[in-house]
């Protein structure tokens, strides 16, 4: 059965944004005949909390959306993480990666071509053991990277067509010792049998690099679809400083959750009412352009 998620991470409240990709995730999957899920990724345990995980799961549920209640955590799968990294290292696909933050920083900001922004350039790759030994020994923890070779992908997205991308020598593991994004999403749509990702289109250029990591995992590739993003007035990423933007701020601003609802189903171009939505459902009715909220909603405060 096709199955579509979505899949947000509990370090703040859900921004309509956000809801409003997770409707395209779910009126797609409807649409499909499948089933839908939610996946908590809270692999930054330091900020995430179960308040704001309940928060998001509640608003979920409140602009119409149904999924099981059992949602996977991902804090709660660490070992199936280490397991996949220790047959990449077993094959020679990993190294430790000694850099700081701000050396990593600087060499991401350098062009590195067309791969995804922040690419890591391979500092660290042809350490000797020696080299490595001394950087361990100054008490630098290293986080392990996949050992790539210039591979490239191509693939059909849904709303954005035709897209090829390089991979990077991608992080594994931070140096924390917390498994990296880019590894737990394939293999936890692949455990959950998810065949169709939806999800914003700033994680469009990181999907070459999930693509080698199910190749080399031996995973099945899902579909994809990139949702361009909800922007405020000034054509910036949607933030607190544009007003009311979350499902408690605009009720606070006297908005209901129908009205809410209502604005973000019209902005896709979609009937107001969710079952119309399932029934009338295209790819080709997703804009490709940003949205602009509402000004009323960038002028009002709680």
């Amino acid at each position: 059965m096709p199955r579509g998620r979505f899949a947000p991470s509990p370090t703040g409240s859900l921004h309509v944004g956000n809801l409003r990709t997770a409707l395209v995730a779910w009126v797609a999957a409807r649409a499909a005949g499948g089933d839908f899920v939610v996946r908590i990724e809270d692999l930054d345990r330091a900020n995430s909390s179960s308040e704001n995980e309940l928060a998001q799961l509640s608003d979920l549920r409140a602009i119409g959306l149904d999924f099981p209640a059992d949602v996977v955590r991902q804090s709660e799968r660490f070992a199936v993480y280490d397991a996949a990294i220790e047959r990449l290292t077993a094959r020679g696909l990993t190294y430790p990666c000694f850099c700081t933050r701000r050396e990593i920083r600087d060499a991401a900001s350098a062009p590195h071509g067309d791969l995804p922004e922040g690419a890591y350039p391979g500092t660290c790759r042809d350490l000797s053991p020696t080299e490595q030994q001394s950087r361990v020994d100054s008490g630098r923890p290293p986080a392990i990277r996949l050992r790539t070779a210039g591979e490239r992908y191509r693939f059909t997205d849904s709303i954005v067509g035709d897209v090829e991308g390089g991979v990077d020598d991608v992080v594994l593991r931070r140096n924390d010792g917390v498994p990296a994004y880019n590894l737990a999403v394939v293999i936890d749509d692949a455990w959950q049998q998810v065949d169709r990702v939806v999800r914003g289109d700033d994680l469009l250029l990181s999907t070459p690099r999930q693509i080698h990591l199910q190749k080399l995992l031996d995973l099945p590739r899902p579909s994809y679809a990139h949702v361009p993003l909800v922007v405020g007035a000034d054509g910036e990423r949607l933030a607190k400083r544009h007003g009311a933007v979350t499902l408690a701020d605009l009720s606070r601003a006297g908005e209901s959750v129908a009205e809410v609802r209502h604005e973000l189903l019209t902005s896709l171009g979609w009937s107001i009412d969710l079952d119309d939505a399932v029934n009338e459902f295209t790819w080709s009715k997703v804009p490709l352009s940003p949205w602009t909220i509402p000004s009323r909603w960038q002028t009002r405060r709680p």
